[in-house]
């Protein structure tokens, strides 16, 4: 079992820190899982940023697993010769989304109920 440290809580803090103030204006939910790092009592959460956790041992309820199962699919025939022509496939694929589509694989009723509750 992954131990996590005081690194990984900067890390989250940092990576939330740089995306609430890439989009300042909006308010943010982000689902999260019941990492040791993400409910640090030592976290700093910006204001525009509500943490959604999903229930323990949960991951089909995590959206980001439908979105990686879609990449597989999109990816499933691809040889690649070396990691970089893979992590360039990646984010050909990544780049291909469309909202649509992250819409249609992370749109769940749970989500749009959280938005909903928080009056978005």
């Amino acid at each position: 079992m992954y131990e996590f440290t005081h690194l990984d809580t900067v890390c989250f803090e940092n990576f939330l820190e740089l995306f609430a103030s890439k989009y300042p204006l909006d308010l943010h939910i982000i689902q999260v899982d019941n990492g040791g790092f993400h409910s640090s009592l030592s976290l700093s959460i910006p204001e525009n940023v509500i943490l959604l956790f999903q229930p323990a041992y949960s991951p089909e309820v995590n959206p980001i697993e439908r979105l990686w199962g879609y990449l597989k699919e999109q990816l499933k025939w691809l040889r690649c010769e070396c990691i970089q022509e893979l992590r360039e496939s990646v984010q050909k694929e990544l780049k291909n989304l469309t909202n649509e589509i992250i819409g249609s694989l992370t749109g769940w009723e749970f989500i749009l109920d959280a938005i909903s509750v928080a009056e978005l």
